[in-house]
């Protein structure tokens, strides 16, 4: 009888349990904010692409105890382990079909804010080129800091996962910021208010202003466009799909604005190519029309032509000479790195970078005769110093990590660089510019991931984030390289300074 009993109360709890059906359990609980087929709505897109690191356990945890600082609930108590599991893996599939996402999608997308309201000045007193953005990754958010009080003057919600660095206008009036999940959102610093926001990608990876302060230059890895906008009003200028000169669709792994070229430069993530997209009035040609009615270069129809460029490898990851006439370029999964003469669009001399360098991290400064180039590396715990004329080595600095971030200002004597990965991510090294010696090393909170230096204007404060949940950004003196201050702030990630970015500061990425 006892064994009866175990076996029907075995049965019992067998049937009370509902059986796996991820596609059902999405539908019930997902869909209403991460839309029909997981491209987001009120919540991300829950694609892999979106959701980056956070697979696996990351994932299962997050289902079944909640996104902390999110609407989203727990569904650990509704829905069983095989449950959960199922449907974290049915997340992390890709999507079967890909949905159109052009011009009319993007547009149908647009949300400007009816309340918005300009202002002839900012609202504000303090120094319109000293402002500092910090990106709060914990809750998305960003604060406006007064850059020599450091108060904050204001403290908007972001679209989702904030990535890649916000873009000023060349006034430094209003900011672009760009999501994963393909949303850019403009917002008034004069008057701190967001101006609208729209979707050009589904997937993104960054964006780039034009000089002019015309355009927007939005790359997507899915699907496979460069998207345009006006920056007047969010409006979709061109939808330019991305495919090699043989015909091969390609993912965007980022665009860069290259000012005195008036072009857009795009390293492409599946083919051996670069593309220039130049936005200029009077662009320039290359090649000549095969057709005896034209003298010379047939006229440009497009007004965005493309150039495209082979190259030996693959890049990743670029980064500009001051003329803006070269390229140094990396991949990932590469050995090394190249140098790419964009006048004559050929490779020029090659880079002994081994260990995965993160060349858009990178900085420059004067080295006594020459104007060196340092960048550090996602693999070794490494940071190489460039010579910019020979292109040769100067030295490589041993570091207690693999760094992500680097920065400097013309200003200062020293350039910070993080150890991003690793045990020793708590650590903050100070290089001297003249040595190129470690002078310094800062560890600021034990345990705690500390990473990304900005400067003030006047590079007399490097502020450093505390990457933690309950983080904070941290105010040196950037000289004596004392602490003054701490602000306290939920996962801090960037910090852009107003004057820094639009003046183009070598000791800042651009």
């Amino acid at each position: 009888m006892t064994r009866l009993i175990v076996s029907l109360s075995a049965l019992l709890v067998a049937v009370s349990a509902p059986l796996a059906d991820p596609m059902r359990d999405y539908a019930d609980n997902c869909q209403e904010c991460h839309g029909v087929n997981r491209l987001g709505g009120i919540g991300p897109a829950l694609i892999p692409q979106t959701l980056g690191r956070m697979r696996g356990p990351n994932l299962i945890s997050v289902i079944r105890e909640v996104r902390e600082a999110t609407q989203m609930p727990a569904f650990g108590e509704q829905m069983s382990e095989d449950q959960i599991d199922a449907l974290s893996a049915f997340l992390n599939e890709p999507l079967a079909d890909v949905p159109p996402w052009g011009a009319e999608e993007i547009m149908a997308s647009r949300e400007l804010n009816e309340d918005y309201k300009p202002v002839d000045e900012p609202v504000w007193s303090s120094d319109p080129m000293n402002i500092t953005l910090a990106v709060e990754t914990g809750d998305h958010h960003v604060s406006v800091l007064d850059g020599d009080t450091f108060e904050t003057l204001d403290r908007f919600p972001t679209p989702f996962a904030v990535h890649g660095g916000p873009k000023f206008s060349p006034n430094g009036r209003f900011v672009f910021i760009m999501s994963r999940d393909g949303w850019v959102q403009k917002y008034d610093l004069y008057s701190l208010q967001e101006v609208g926001r729209i979707r050009a990608g589904l997937n993104s990876r960054n964006i780039a202003m034009s000089h002019d302060g015309n355009w927007i230059a939005v790359a997507n890895y899915l699907p496979n466009t460069l998207t345009i906008l006006s920056t007047e009003d969010l409006s979709v200028s061109q939808v330019k799909q991305i495919k090699g000169k043989d015909g091969t669709p390609s993912r965007i792994s980022a665009v860069y604005q290259a000012p005195p070229r008036k072009s857009f430069v795009l390293a492409l993530k599946d083919v051996p190519e670069i593309w220039e997209v130049f936005y200029g009035e009077n662009p320039p040609h290359y090649g000549f029309a095969h057709d005896w009615r034209i003298e010379g270069p047939a006229p440009h129809t497009n007004p965005f032509p493309v150039r495209k460029i082979t190259t030996p490898d693959y890049l990743d990851d670029f980064f500009f000479d001051q003329s803006y006439e070269y390229i140094m370029g990396a991949s990932r999964s590469g050995d090394g790195g190249q140098v790419i003469d964009l006048v004559i669009g050929q490779k020029t001399a090659d880079l002994d970078l081994p260990g995965m360098p993160h060349l858009g991290s990178g900085i420059t400064w004067k080295h006594r005769d020459t104007t060196v180039m340092a960048t550090p590396h996602l693999k070794d715990g490494v940071v190489s110093v460039i010579d910019m004329k020979t292109w040769k080595t100067v030295k490589r600095i041993e570091t207690l990590g693999p760094g992500f971030f680097m920065r400097s200002h013309e200003n200062s004597p020293y350039v910070w660089v993080d150890v991003f990965f690793g045990p020793n991510k708590d650590v903050m090294h100070i290089i001297d510019k003249e040595s190129l010696e470690i002078v310094k090393t800062l560890r600021p909170e034990e345990g705690a991931t500390v990473a990304h230096v900005e400067f003030t204007r006047d590079g007399r404060h490097a502020l450093v984030s505390i990457w933690e949940e309950d983080g904070a950004v941290i105010v040196y003196d950037a000289n004596t390289l004392e602490e003054i201050r701490r602000l306290p702030m939920r996962k801090p990630s960037g910090k852009y300074n107003v004057w820094n970015k639009i003046t183009f500061s070598e000791g800042t990425s651009h």
